[in-house]
């Protein structure tokens, strides 16, 4: 394997817990309210909603909006789910949708990414907009060389112009870049796009009954317990 000129990564769920942050802050938001609903299930279902708002675009039935728009349109969804709509007006959402602005990172990486930093490029390849990755990285410490993802790409991954948009943005080409994901899908289409791969597992990122990517199923570059270990390979 050839070593790696930069590496990117993806971010919810495998540099963030955006579960139990996003429980945290919903459910004190909710309780303010005066409403008794499961904060975790809160979370759940907003984020059970956001690969079918991200699908309009990628199947072009959509034109590309940023990622903070669809965190909206699926928070309106979510309370009117749990009958808690009424409750908020049109600025209380817009507060409320920023809490995927304050997603607490991972233990360790931090302090991993920071020696990370020391040895080559390391910027997110997300679906979160620019202005979304960048209000997370200071709530979070996260130290990126550089914002990439879905908003310079203009479309969300597994689309392969994401990755390549990345690349492009670097001026590197795809075999002298590693994307690094808990998800496995992510990590395949990646693959497809031609760019190096490492796989670390979160087993928890959708709680303790989680059943999916709790062990790689590709041929990856490397599996990683923690994203230190790819020192190793710079």
């Amino acid at each position: 394997m050839n070593r790696p000129r930069a590496l990117i990564f993806d971010v919810f769920g495998t540099v963030v817990d955006w579960r139990n942050s996003i429980a945290r802050l919903a459910g004190k938001a909710l309780t303010d309210k005066g409403f008794d609903a499961d904060p975790l299930a809160f979370a759940d279902h907003w984020r059970g909603l956001y690969q079918p708002a991200m699908e309009r675009i990628r199947s072009d039935s959509q034109d590309y909006v940023p990622l903070d728009d669809l965190h909206l349109e699926n928070l309106t969804q979510t309370l009117k789910h749990f009958g808690a709509a009424a409750a908020f007006d049109a600025d209380e959402c817009r507060r409320l949708n920023r809490a995927w602005e304050q997603l607490d990172p991972w233990p360790d990486v931090v302090s991993d990414l920071i020696a990370l930093k020391e040895k080559t490029i390391i910027a997110p390849c997300s679906n979160g907009s620019i202005a979304l990755m960048t209000q997370l990285a200071k709530h979070a410490g996260l130290p990126w060389d550089c914002i990439l993802g879905a908003d310079i790409a203009r479309d969300y991954k597994p689309k392969p112009i994401v990755y390549q948009a990345c690349c492009n943005a670097l001026q590197l080409e795809p075999g002298d870049v590693m994307m690094v994901a808990a998800h496995n899908d992510d990590l395949e289409a990646a693959q497809a796009a031609g760019l190096m791969t490492a796989f670390i597992p979160r087993p928890v990122e959708y709680g303790p009954n989680q059943s999916q990517d709790l062990v790689s199923w590709g041929s990856w570059d490397t599996d990683i317990t923690r994203f230190r270990d790819l020192v190793r390979l710079l």
